[in-house]
């Protein structure tokens, strides 16, 4: 399976609806923290903020259109997270969304 065409994000976003523990910082620099708008920090600062599971910064709606309104400063946790992996893989089985 070549998953970087058998999966497309921007019609998906399970995984950034898929667990508000997930989308949390853990290797970002300092000066990578800053470029992420404060709207988008969990009051604690120790991740992004979400919605119950959904991360603030998923624009559109799951299973649809979808797109990360930080894309280009988006946490590491979110840039390891590749398409068909096991992160996307168990986001996807969770909204039901086949392979």
């Amino acid at each position: 399976m070549d998953t970087q065409t058998d999966f497309d994000c921007q019609t998906c976003g399970a995984c950034c609806s898929f667990s508000a523990d997930w989308p949390r910082f853990s290797t970002e620099s300092d000066a990578e923290l800053d470029l992420i708008p404060l709207k988008y920090v969990a009051a604690d600062e120790a991740g992004m903020r979400c919605e119950g599971n959904r991360c603030s910064a998923l624009v559109g709606e799951i299973r649809s259109k979808t797109s990360c309104a930080i894309y280009a400063v988006r946490p590491h946790v979110c840039r390891t997270c590749s398409p068909g992996d096991f992160e996307c893989l168990s986001a996807r089985e969770f909204f039901g969304i086949g392979n």
